[in-house]
């Protein structure tokens, strides 16, 4: 019944010693030889991403960026990509001037910071990726974004993110990824809108599709899916609208699905 399976990467895919088990990896394995795509759909960067699924043998188009950006991995074509309105993008520089934000951007695939302070190096070190301190900040603006992201403490993101969807909501994706990572993309950079156009491209019905994930950045794909999978260490919402709790990311959570709902599926 299943034909496409999305997965998250951090705290999803990832347990907490950052690696994805063997278990995981032949479950992923064995539903592949069955004909199922699997691919993930995180807000890493493609760079990032990639690296990753190259560690796990997939060789599909990877959801990146939120949903802002979909490429193949074996020939790095690009399949859907949408990119943050200049005019919101100024707005954000602007209000994070103001009061004094840490803010960084990604322009093809490459991660710049104003400075390079422990926020971008404490990130970096996460998602494997290195950046490009631009003091001049604002000569960026112009430049095509696929995301923007403030790094800053969970309780003032969420102040920052009400105060953000009032100016430039109507235009853009605002979400978290973790608790103090506040990520703006375009209004159609969701890793919902990026499964639905996956699957019409593989020429499938969502109701084919498994998303699974853990953050309400997860939200919009477990919605879209035909069946939307919180894992066991998942936020309390995303559990809430999820089809199916499966085990945590320390419990191959992932490795529990692939087996229930495709490998030993009736």
């Amino acid at each position: 019944m299943y034909k496409l399976i999305t997965i998250d990467i951090d705290d999803t895919l990832l347990n907490d010693d950052l690696q994805v088990t063997e278990g995981t990896k032949q479950a992923m394995e064995k539903a592949i030889e069955r004909g199922v795509t699997v691919t993930l759909a995180t807000g890493r960067m493609y760079d990032s991403a990639q690296k990753i699924a190259r560690q796990i043998n997939l060789n599909v188009p990877l959801i990146t960026y939120q949903g802002a950006l979909i490429k193949n991995l074996l020939d790095e074509q690009v399949l859907y990509e949408r990119y943050v309105p200049e005019d919101a993008a100024a707005e954000l520089y602007q209000y994070c001037e103001e009061h004094g934000y840490h803010l960084q951007v990604y322009i093809d695939d490459v991660l710049y910071s104003k400075e390079d302070n422990q926020k971008v190096r404490d990130y970096c070190a996460l998602s494997k990726v290195p950046y490009r301190v631009e003091p001049d900040f604002k000569s960026l603006l112009g430049r095509p974004f696929a995301k923007m992201l403030i790094i800053d403490e969970p309780d003032l993101l969420d102040r920052v993110a009400v105060e953000l969807k009032e100016i430039i909501g109507d235009r853009t994706h605002i979400t978290k990824s973790k608790a103090h990572y506040l990520e703006i993309m375009h209004k159609e950079g969701t890793k919902g809108h990026a499964v639905e156009f996956l699957a019409r491209h593989l020429n499938l019905d969502l109701s084919q599709v498994i998303a699974i994930g853990d953050a309400w950045n997860d939200r919009e794909m477990l919605e879209t899916a035909g069946l939307g999978v919180a894992m066991g260490n998942a936020i309390e919402p995303l559990k809430e609208i999820a089809g199916y709790v499966t085990l945590s990311n320390n419990e191959e959570g992932v490795k529990h699905v692939i087996e229930k709902f495709v490998l030993n599926a009736e």
